[in-house]
């Protein structure tokens, strides 16, 4: 039962400490959409996309309005295009065409599935739709790729890593004259979700509904005035503070995905408890490390401190709603978040502490600026280090890098918005490339034998 207290101080939490919605997503299956012929295949998904997400925004925006609670984005996510393209063998880079025809045409700002899952190896259509990607992301506007090389049960498909250094590497430079935006819409996924809300790596899994909606909260910030204003107390007592936190945030949350999927007559699947991070002053996940006794993000300690608030997020989060999905946890994305854009700068937080953070927390390397000289093999050893860490923990991690064209250590890229901006961080000079390019699969650890 809600009080007046209650209602303060999520108005309090709202005004004053960036409390949000952050997207509503709507997970679109396309598997019927499935043609011989290219043209019916494109003209079927433009067609389904823009019926079934036609009253997507203003819903969003009508919830916004009567309940006073902020909604930022409203997404769209999609059956793995490699899975719909092959069966027509057209040209992926139309069907990312058509989905951003269909994204502009509804009012969303992203949509995601231009993906492939290529954990196991290739299958018809994968090979072709990555080789695609970066004039596929070039050409678009609004859409997000991503592609799923590893898994617990699966291994690590090396073969796959390799291609994707390569891939990644000509995306930035395709979209070099616009800060290289390109790879800052493509993720590479071990353990990738089939529910998550959150671009760049959004996607309608098999397994998934026809039409379902799907939220992911934040409030980053909510969290940081908590323990602010609890001083001086223990690590244990800190932990229940954010739970207690958390559990407010996603109660919100869920009030929201329920009233949407009424309102739209489309299943509620998921709320998704990550603790999004913003460039805005405030909303940083590094701001509440900091808050619990760091100097700085990225210093001794930076880890452990992570490790608890991903835990207590998740406690308190999973009692608040009756399905949780998606990623769930604290993200660490650098550009997009305030004070880990000052610990970069700052040369506390570097690539290889951001990595062992990334084994407590959700997701992985995601919106690091690195040099404009990467070679491809590098950034597939990234790819394969942090794969690692997501096959033998279990869990999901990714990695999202933005190679800078023509930029070095200490130059910066800005996006703006959400993806805010960054300085170019440094990486380990010396070469994996004769690692990388014996191919392969690295097997799957011993754990997954869980049958």
């Amino acid at each position: 039962m809600l009080n007046a207290r209650d209602i303060l101080e999520t108005i309090e939490m709202i005004q004053n400490e960036n409390l949000d919605v952050r997207t509503i997503t709507m997970g679109i299956s396309l598997l019927d959409c499935c043609d011989s012929n290219p043209l019916r295949a494109c003209a079927k998904i433009y067609e389904k996309i823009t019926c079934q997400a036609k009253n997507l925004v203003k819903t969003g925006e009508d919830i916004e309005r009567e309940y006073g609670i902020p909604i930022i984005n409203k997404r769209i996510s999609v059956t793995p295009i490699a899975m719909v393209a092959a069966a027509s063998g057209g040209d992926p880079v139309e069907f990312a065409k058509t989905l951003d025809k269909a994204a502009h045409t509804v009012g969303v700002n992203f949509i995601g599935g231009y993906s492939a899952l290529v954990h196991k190896g290739f299958g018809p259509g994968d090979r072709a739709l990555i080789d695609s990607i970066p004039e596929a992301l070039a050409v678009t506007e609004r859409v997000c790729s991503s592609v799923n090389v590893g898994s617990t049960k699966a291994g690590i498909n090396m073969d796959a890593v390799a291609l994707m250094g390569r891939i990644v590497r000509q995306t930035a430079e395709k979209t070099a004259d616009r800060q290289c935006i390109g790879a800052a819409k493509l993720v590479v996924f071990c353990n990738a979700p089939e529910d998550n809300p959150f671009m760049a790596g959004a996607f309608h899994g098999p397994g998934e509904p026809d039409c379902v909606i799907n939220v992911g909260v934040s409030g980053p910030g909510v969290v940081r005035s908590a323990l602010s204003k609890a001083g001086d107390c223990d690590i244990t007592q800190v932990a229940d503070l954010i739970k207690r936190t958390a559990f407010k945030i996603t109660r919100m949350g869920q009030l929201v995905a329920q009233e949407a999927s009424r309102r739209l007559g489309v299943p509620f699947g998921i709320v998704d408890l990550s603790l999004a991070p913003t460039p805005a002053v405030g909303d940083s996940v590094a701001h509440i490390l900091e808050e619990m006794g760091l100097e700085s993000c990225g210093t001794h300690g930076t880890t452990a401190a992570l490790a608890l608030l991903n835990d207590a997020v998740k406690k308190g989060g999973v009692m608040a709603s009756s399905h949780v999905g998606g990623l769930s946890g604290a993200f660490i994305p650098v550009t997009e978040d305030a004070g880990m854009i000052d610990a970069a700068r700052a040369g506390v937080l570097t690539i290889e502490k951001l990595e062992a953070m990334t084994a407590v927390c959700s997701v992985g390397l995601d919106m690091i600026v690195i040099p404009g000289d990467t070679t491809p093999e590098t950034i597939s050893a990234i790819i394969a280090d942090e794969a690692a860490i997501g096959m033998v923990n279990s869990k999901t991690t990714a990695v999202r890098v933005i190679p800078a064209i023509g930029k070095q250590v200490g130059d910066e890229l800005v996006f703006g918005g959400l993806l805010g901006s960054g300085p170019v961080m440094p990486l380990n000079g010396k070469s994996p490339e004769r690692f990388i390019h014996r191919g392969g699969r690295i097997p799957a650890p011993l754990q997954s034998l869980k049958n």
